[in-house]
């Protein structure tokens, strides 16, 4: 069976340290095997579950719902229907987050029609005065 040390760990899937030992801090890795002089000790499996919060965080999951997913994963039966309803979940919370950002850039682009950059020194800024009004962009 292969160990892995931290470094060799992050540099495989391409993260610092401290992430590796913050995702052990908050429950999303195991504690590894320490040795006598006190460096940490991954096993292959622990590199698999690296990879699948990785790529999960990829995917738009927070660590939140890929504590859930891992909890699946590992304890429930119907594995494959709860992970297809947070997958769902997620394109609906996507859909809505794209949603926003197309308003925000609609705004923002009307916003800049109104600036004449033919004067580099205008005095005026309608998107700086936008920011400072009470009504809602649109």
């Amino acid at each position: 069976m292969k160990n892995y040390l931290i470094g060799q760990l992050a540099k495989d899937v391409q993260v610092k340290t401290d992430t590796i030992r913050f995702y052990e801090k908050i429950g999303l890795m195991p504690k590894p095997l320490h040795t006598q002089s006190g460096y940490r000790h991954y096993i292959l499996e622990d590199l698999k579950r690296l990879r699948f919060i990785i790529r999960a965080k990829e995917m738009g999951f927070t660590l939140a719902e890929i504590k859930e997913l891992l909890a699946i994963k590992i304890s429930s039966k119907d594995t494959c229907e709860a992970v297809y309803a947070q997958s769902q979940n997620k394109i609906k919370i996507i859909n809505q987050k794209m949603s926003e950002l197309k308003k925000m850039k609609n705004a923002l682009g009307q916003l800049m029609k109104q600036c004449h950059l033919e004067n580099h020194y205008q005095e005026e800024c309608p998107i700086l005065d936008a920011l400072e009004i009470e009504e809602e962009i649109s």
